[in-house]
């Protein structure tokens, strides 16, 4: 009951300061004004090798200097003295910056490989927003070494809210796995580091026209001072993708560069079912394309044929220790290309679309896709995107030959921070049953307040033959996030009819309230102490018969230091209504209500470091018993090629109906030749299911994700003798051709 009262007074004061403060927090946005710069036309290319000091084309064009430190002295001009300059030609966008040192030996590379995280060396990062809607833009970056980073941003990045879950792939509105073409080279001198980099307009989507606007923002990382600095002045805990207060970038004369590629591969796949038999051996050999073409700068359409993605890293194994679905994200990149253009509900929860609905079965195995079509883009202020895609009958399996179709649109209000948008989608049999299908309709929409506060959400039904009432979901989520305060008070319902076959429930038939108070105080003179953010969140999960199922209450604080260093010191107050009884790795958990309190402490150690370490543990009780659970990741690296990570959860389950020990381990190692040459693994093993998966990947790449594949996979489980046992061996070349220049 103390519990309730806290969530209903929580939620009134939130939706109540959105009410009576939306005036002023629009007023008062101005303190964070943003900067302009003049972007210079180019008559002659510059060459691209990284020397920007001793180039007269780039020393004739004015440089942003005035980089702002948001960590560790917020405020405070950046203490290396930084510069960049920003042109274009008639084909190409131009990006150049010279980051001075004065101890250039202590520059930290920490990874080569493309897309590789930047956040923990010395780097130099921009973010352009081509539509000049203050929602969506592109993401590049690089290091000393020239390595190549890139990503596509949605919804300025922001993506799921809920505090008790870490997601990978497209989640958060950050897509890494976006791969342009383009070009980045970098220098080393005793003056410290430069880049420069040219990307094609023909990688990037824009509204053509003269003297257009786009927005800009740039982050340079000092690692021997764990350094952030940035050209725009932003608020405690925002980064630069928040695009409604990025800088402009004026004076840009934009033509339709044209845009068609055809991306053929070819494959060959040695397959040897050990389970089977030791000398069961299949061997094929496929081949398919893709079609890329600009119809607009803005507008891209993509066809598929024979659609493969033998060369994508396999998912990471998760055993599950609750009554609940897992959520495995997307990692194919066709699916990941303008994947936040399809997105409507909650990440990693009540997902309406969730393209792995899409060639995998619910067991995991593989279903052909035949091939297909995207068309996805702007056009004006409207976002807009088509996926039509083909699968073939696994008559193994019982899975049928379907056609998924996905229609969105969504229409962003200029300078607002405001859209509104619906999207349709609908799986189809393509066998004799006439009731062979599925769909779901769905509005949704966010009001921008100011630069400080929103309200989003979205309405939802389905439709599915033989369910005829309570096919609905709903949610509603305020949030007011600005100099370190975030506040959000929401509520989703997902009826017990519900049925998006081609999305994700994490439970289905559920009604949660949610709500997070959130403090970050950052100190001028504390030690080496930097900030405390503490705060308490609380989501609930009620059945449609009253009955609390799931309680989360969560009080913490996280304790930064200058170094990198953190502590997190939490308590969390849970409540688990069990219906029936479930087992967990079979263990028994009856039936019944259970109230329990667990400790939280996390340790993140600096990451800059060769070495570094995060670690999480929980011990509390659980269900009818206890627990302690140990998770993280080791990292460790040598130089810049060579890079290893050890991810490790092992839980020691004490219950009264019997005991559980769950260990889930995964190793990763990985040596990069050259930015675009790697050699990767990925070893795992848990004792639960008692499955060993190897992956092994070699990549030659060219250019946006293309070139040459060879993949190893093996996976094997040795409870029984007739248990999986395969290897699949693989090499794979894809090409581009650019038919259009």
């Amino acid at each position: 009951m103390t519990k309730l009262l806290v969530l209903g007074l929580t939620l009134f004061m939130v939706m109540g300061f959105f009410a009576s403060n939306a005036q002023t927090i629009k007023k008062t946005d101005s303190t964070f004004l943003r900067p302009n710069y003049q972007a210079t036309a180019l008559t002659q290319d510059p060459e691209i090798d990284g020397d920007i000091i001793n180039d007269p084309i780039w020393q004739s064009i004015p440089a942003i200097t005035n980089l702002l430190q948001i960590r560790p002295n917020y405020g405070e001009l950046v203490s290396e003295k930084t510069e960049v300059r920003i042109a274009f030609s008639n084909s190409t966008f131009y990006v150049a910056v010279v980051c001075y040192d004065k101890e250039p030996e202590k520059l930290v590379v920490s990874d080569s490989r493309r897309d590789a995280d930047l956040n923990d060396e010395d780097s130099f990062l921009f973010i352009i927003d081509t539509y000049n809607d203050q929602q969506n833009g592109f993401l590049f970056g690089t290091n000393a070494q020239g390595m190549e980073y890139d990503a596509q941003i949605d919804n300025e990045g922001i993506g799921n809210f809920n505090t008790n879950r870490q997601q990978g792939g497209v989640i958060g509105g950050t897509n890494l796995n976006w791969d342009a073409t383009w070009k980045v080279r970098s220098q080393l001198g005793d003056y410290g580091w430069s880049a420069e980099f040219a990307i094609p307009f023909r990688s990037l989507r824009f509204a053509a026209g003269d003297n257009k606007t786009w927005g800009f923002n740039c982050r340079r990382n000092i690692s021997k001072n764990t350094e952030t600095a940035y050209w725009t002045k932003l608020p405690l805990r925002f980064d630069m993708k928040r695009l409604s207060l990025a800088g402009k970038l004026n004076g840009l004369n934009l033509r339709n560069p044209g845009n068609l590629k055809l991306i053929p591969y070819a494959l060959t796949q040695v397959v040897n079912n050990q389970a089977v038999s030791p000398s069961d051996t299949d061997t094929k050999v496929e081949v398919g394309a893709d079609i890329k073409y600009s119809i607009t700068p803005s507008l891209t359409l993509d066809l598929t044929y024979n659609t493969d993605f033998a060369q994508v890293e396999v998912d990471d194994q998760q055993v599950n220790l609750d009554r609940f679905n897992l959520f495995f994200p997307e990692k194919r990149a066709f699916f990941l290309e303008n994947a936040g253009q399809f997105s409507v509900g909650s990440p990693g929860e009540v997902d309406l679309f969730f393209s792995r609905r899409i060639g995998i079965g619910e067991d995991g195995s593989l279903v052909p896709i035949i091939g297909g079509a995207r068309l996805s883009g702007k056009i004006n202020n409207t976002n807009v995107g088509l996926l039509s895609m083909f699968t073939e009958s696994v008559d193994d399996v019982g899975i049928d030959a379907n056609n998924f179709s996905v229609a969105r649109v969504n229409h962003d209000f200029q300078g607002t921070r405001s859209s509104l948008g619906g999207i349709f989608i609908n799986r189809a049999g393509l066998g004799d049953a006439d009731d062979d299908y599925n769909r779901v309709y769905a509005v949704d929409g966010k009001w921008g307040i100011g630069n400080k506060a929103e309200v989003n959400g979205f309405v939802a039904k389905s439709t599915t033959p033989g369910i005829e009432a309570n096919d609905h979901a709903f949610k509603l989520l305020a949030n007011y996030n600005w100099n370190g305060w975030d506040l959000r008070a929401g509520y989703t319902e997902v009826g017990e009819g519900f049925n998006p076959e081609v999305g994700f429930l994490q439970r289905t038939a559920f009604k949660k309230p949610e709500f997070l108070i959130y403090k970050a105080h950052r100190f001028k003179d504390a030690g080496k102490l930097l900030e405390i953010r503490p705060h308490v969140s609380y989501r609930g999960y009620w059945n449609f018969d009253d009955q609390l199922i799931t309680s989360f209450l969560h009080v913490d604080n996280h304790w930064e230091f200058k170094s990198g260093f953190e502590i997190h010191t939490g308590i969390n107050f849970t409540a688990e209504r069990v219906l029936q009884d479930f087992t967990i790795s079979n263990v028994v958990v009856p039936e019944g209500y259970y109230n329990n309190e667990e400790l939280q402490f996390i340790l993140i150690t600096n990451p800059n470091n060769a070495f570094s370490l995060n670690t999480r543990t929980i011990i509390g009780g659980y269900f009818n018993g206890d627990r302690i659970t140990n998770s993280g990741t080791a990292n460790y690296r040598i130089g810049d090629r060579f890079n290893t990570s050890l991810t490790f959860s092992h839980s020691d389950i004490q219950l009264d109906t019997g005991n559980v020990t769950a260990f889930v381990s995964g190793l990763r190692l990985s040596y990069s030749f050259t930015p675009r040459m790697f050699l990767q693994s990925l070893i795992q093993r848990n004792n639960v299911s008692n499955i060993t998966s190897v992956n092994a990947r070699f990549g030659w790449l060219q250019n946006a994700n293309t070139g040459l594949f060879v993949v190893l996979n093996i996976v094997k489980d040795d409870d029984a003798l007739d248990a999986i046992n395969n290897q699949i061996f693989t090499v794979k070349y894809t090409h581009r051709f650019d038919l259009m220049k």
